[in-house]
């Protein structure tokens, strides 16, 4: 190896670097411990006491509130996840043609993504759907008298956090635009030519063409879907009746809370299984429903 080459390999060293000690240091090592923190019982201000499998047999058959927060978020994932990827894909159609003001729309569409997980956006989130708020009011000025308080509902108060969650497509839209532009022209100027409808455009063109950027964005919203903590904790605090309560919110109230995070270890290790168990699932299903143009 020539003197250049070695240095232009520790330069490269050098600037992956930072990434490679983040990754050890703030993933790897912490993963570890926790797997190791799920088989004991901790409280974090005494030493971890080795007790096996107990936290996962305890989670199965003694917590019933384990259960419910996995159905609960499970509802949230299943509906919020296809709502939002829709609208994103909605917006982006309509925004995908070339304009005067389509880079300012991008960038309104865009900043509920950025902002929207904030405990500010939470807060106002929260004001809005209160019994006196906003669209309450707006119900009145339409006709609609209503005082409802949607958030003290248990049918409502899930549809309000899910409702937050379609709010936030704009990562979503940016994604489906650049993948709306990669396909090739000349597959609409031929389509018609041969007299077909937008809708057969859609269908035949534009979604088979687009399926590579809607498996990313499934893969992506799925696992975000499940991370889900600020839109329970901040605006519903898991009320009423724990119905809007999230796994990853009861899995941090076992943790840091109730000071028992050997649990709160397991609970995210199971958490862990089940999202990976999906994805691959996904994944193995690609070949059925994802065309590659260079397949």
């Amino acid at each position: 190896m020539t003197h250049r080459k070695r240095k232009e390999k520790i330069t490269g060293y050098l600037f992956i670097s930072p990434f490679i000690v983040g990754f050890v240091c703030f993933i790897s090592i912490p993963m570890v411990m926790s797997f190791v923190f799920s088989f004991t019982q901790y409280d974090i201000l005494t030493p971890p006491e080795f007790v096996g499998l107990k936290n996962y047999i305890s989670m199965f058959t003694e917590d019933r509130l384990f259960w419910k927060t996995f159905g609960v978020t499970m509802f949230y994932v299943l509906f919020s996840v296809p709502l939002r990827l829709l609208m994103a894909l909605v917006v982006a159609l309509l925004l995908v043609r070339p304009g005067k003001l389509s880079a300012f729309y991008r960038t309104v569409f865009y900043l509920p993504s950025i902002i929207g997980s904030s405990v500010a956006i939470a807060i106002l989130w929260k004001r809005m759907f209160a019994s006196n708020g906003m669209i309450n009011a707006l119900l009145g000025v339409i006709g609609i008298e209503s005082n409802s308080a949607w958030l003290g509902k248990s049918q409502t108060a899930i549809w309000t956090l899910i409702l937050l969650a379609v709010w936030q497509f704009g990562s979503s839209m940016l994604i489906f635009l650049a993948g709306l532009k990669q396909i090739p022209q000349y597959l609409y100027e031929a389509a018609t030519v041969d007299g077909a409808s937008w809708f057969t455009k859609f269908f035949k063109i534009t979604l088979p063409m687009l399926t590579p950027t809607i498996f990313f964005n499934l893969i992506n919203q799925l696992i975000n879907g499940f991370m889900a903590f600020t839109q329970s904790y901040i605006i519903t605090e898991g009320k009423p009746q724990n119905s809007t309560l999230f796994y990853v919110v009861y899995m941090y109230q076992n943790s840091f809370k109730y000071n028992k995070l050997g649990y709160g270890c397991a609970l995210a290790w199971f958490m862990v299984l089940v999202v990976g168990g999906l994805t691959a699932l996904i994944f193995l299903t690609q070949k059925k429903w994802v065309y590659y143009e260079a397949e």
